[in-house]
């Protein structure tokens, strides 16, 4: 298996409920850069697909990362600013100003 370039941990809030109560839960998983994809915890988009990455923070710490694909807009929450993550994928699309 190929070694990831970069990694960039996300939060999913899942809902339940049952009978009167309803009950959060949060688990954490993985965005994985390849040389050839990005991989989360359920889709793997190929690079030549991503035609962009973002992201949003907010005041409380939190923000959103974007992934711009040729399928819509995938949003991941995050607790950290994935500066590195975008910067490798720059990198690997050969942007000149991701140094």
């Amino acid at each position: 298996m190929k070694e990831s370039i970069s990694s960039l941990p996300y939060f999913i809030i899942e809902r339940s409920i049952n009978w009167f109560e309803q009950k959060h839960s949060q688990s954490t998983r993985t965005l994985l850069l390849y040389e050839e994809s990005i991989t989360s915890s359920d889709q793997t988009f190929s690079l030549d697909h991503v035609h962009d990455v973002s992201y949003r923070p907010f005041s409380n710490g939190t923000g959103l990362f974007y992934l711009h694909t040729n399928r819509g807009v995938f949003t991941f929450g995050v607790k950290e600013n994935p500066h590195e993550f975008i910067k490798s994928y720059k990198r690997l699309k050969g942007d000149p100003f991701a140094f």
